[in-house]
């Protein structure tokens, strides 16, 4: 038997469809199997959610080889969901069910959310590193503050690239691109907005013993390179 949701929630549906059948007692030798479009956006929902658990482990390993913590990797990653509780109430907002399209999106930002992340971090550790800076709240303000207008520029570039494709989802063309637009708009949002507290407020309570690792590192290296 063919079927159609008629624009309905497909997901919804076929969940409903699937409670039927599991209260239904077929005759021996029968069986159902759930075939077509919906089928096929199941099998990629699982390749994508195996893909974005790689994508996140591959992220956290660069960050830990880049920094040699695993706190400040995971102070960085701290910005993948925030950038997701943009995403989701962005979604919701314009009336968009989760989908492939918006799947990839959140893939996508994964990536863009850890960026603010990496320019923070890194900026912290130079002025503490190469500019005499002493670790405490008052190098966090400054770090923030300089680094407010690059990430600031960054995000206001992507977001402004992005409302063509947010405006007029029902024209052609936009079905798959639309999405995955207001994914990634509402994830720049609210990571942009959040991380601007969040990660100096976790690298001031946890940023410390790494930032001492990193300097005896570098003495290190010094101490080595003078011989």
């Amino acid at each position: 038997m063919f079927a159609n949701t008629d624009g309905s929630d497909m997901a919804a549906i076929v969940a409903a469809i699937r409670r039927e059948i599991d209260a239904t007692k077929l005759p021996q030798g029968y069986f159902t199997r759930l075939e077509g479009q919906f089928q096929a956006q199941e099998q990629a929902s699982q390749l994508i959610a195996a893909l974005s658990i790689i994508s996140l482990l591959l992220i956290f390993v660069v960050l830990y080889s880049r920094y040699k913590s695993a706190v400040l990797a995971l102070i960085i990653m701290g910005n993948v969901p925030l950038a997701l509780i943009g995403s989701v109430i962005a979604l919701w907002i314009a009336g968009q069910p989760f989908s492939v399209a918006s799947a990839i999106g959140f893939i996508t930002l994964a990536g863009i959310a850890t960026r603010n992340g990496i320019l923070k971090i890194s900026h912290y550790i130079n002025l503490v590193l190469f500019e005499g800076e002493r670790f405490g709240r008052r190098m966090i303000i400054r770090g923030t503050l300089e680094r407010l207008t690059p990430v600031l520029m960054t995000a206001l570039a992507a977001g402004v690239a992005l409302i063509p494709l947010m405006i007029g989802a029902d024209e052609p063309g936009k079905e798959l691109l639309n999405p995955v637009a207001i994914t990634i708009f509402g994830g720049l949002v609210s990571a942009t907005l959040l991380d601007a507290f969040l990660t100096p407020t976790l690298f001031l309570l946890f940023g410390r013993k790494p930032l001492e690792r990193l300097q005896e590192t570098e003495g290190e290296l010094a101490h080595a390179e003078a011989f």
